[in-house]
Parts: C-alpha cells; structure tokens; sequence
C-alpha cells in the first residue's frame, strides 16, 4: 500500500522526497520540528490492519502526518502482533533516516504499548523498547506516544 495524507490522497512522490519538501519548508519558515512515526493494528474478520503514521510536528503551532495501511494474517499473539507493530515503525523511521539527519530534525518511535503492567500490550514493553532504542531511535510509550495510540488509531 503507498503512502497517503490523513485525507487519503496518494502523495505525488515517495515519502522520502515528501518529507524532504515539507521538512525544508518547516524549518525556512522558523518552525521548531520533530518527527514521530507509530503503528497501531487492530483485528477485524481474522486479519489484521496495520495504520503506520508519521507525524510531523510543529511545537505549539499543531503538526500534519501521512499514512500507510498494511494488513496481515490475525493468528498470532498480542505480544506477537506488538512487535509487528514496533517493526513496521522502526522499518520507516530507518528509511527516512537520513532526511531527518540531514536536517537535524529529533526524531521518535512511538510503540501502541502501554508502561502500566495492568494493561495486557505490556507483555511486549521490554521487548519494544529493546528494539527501537537497539536501532538508535528515541522510545515512547503510552501514554506519550500519541503517534500510534492516537494518530494511528484513527485509521485502523
């Protein structure tokens, strides 16, 4: 599946190319930015959707994403299914990588994982953690990863 606006307009070029455009233009309009990219999925008619986003945010003046849509089969364990979702993320924010170095631009992974271990997405945390933050990205967690859990969310 390629990568849409939130309204569902293909882009006109890869996401990288995009990202590069809409960066450029943030920053030479004073703009403080960050990157958040995040996966949620969800399970509907034995398959899974996967939402992956990302986010760019402006501080304190809103932000903007683009979105991709994947689907896989549902026979695997939630925990399972949380680190195809930290998978997918860490997948696109190494692809875009060297746009957001080359603009200096902090970057975040956000895991759909909850830090309360009341919360059954728990069982994957050490595990989502390890991954991301093994890869060289910042780590977020709910309730600060608002990239999946509410961004992404949105569109599963």
């Amino acid at each position: 599946m390629s990568w849409k606006t939130w309204k569902g307009k293909p882009l006109d070029q890869g996401l990288n190319d995009v990202l590069e455009r809409d960066i450029t233009k943030e920053l030479s309009n004073g703009n403080a930015i960050k990157l958040c990219v995040g996966t949620d999925s969800q399970v509907k008619n034995g398959t899974i959707t996967y939402a992956t986003v990302v986010v760019i945010l402006r501080f304190k003046k809103g932000g903007f994403m683009y979105i991709r849509k994947t689907t896989g089969h549902s026979n695997i364990t939630l925990k399972h299914r949380m680190i195809e979702e930290v998978g997918k993320s860490v997948a696109v924010a190494y692809e875009v990588s060297p746009i957001v170095k080359k603009y200096k631009v902090p970057m975040e992974v956000h895991a759909d994982i909850n830090a309360n271990p009341q919360f059954l997405s728990h069982v994957a945390l050490k595990e989502a953690m390890g991954y991301i933050v093994g890869m060289g990205f910042v780590f977020k967690a709910k309730p600060d990863a608002f990239a999946s859990s509410s961004c992404a969310d949105k569109f599963v």
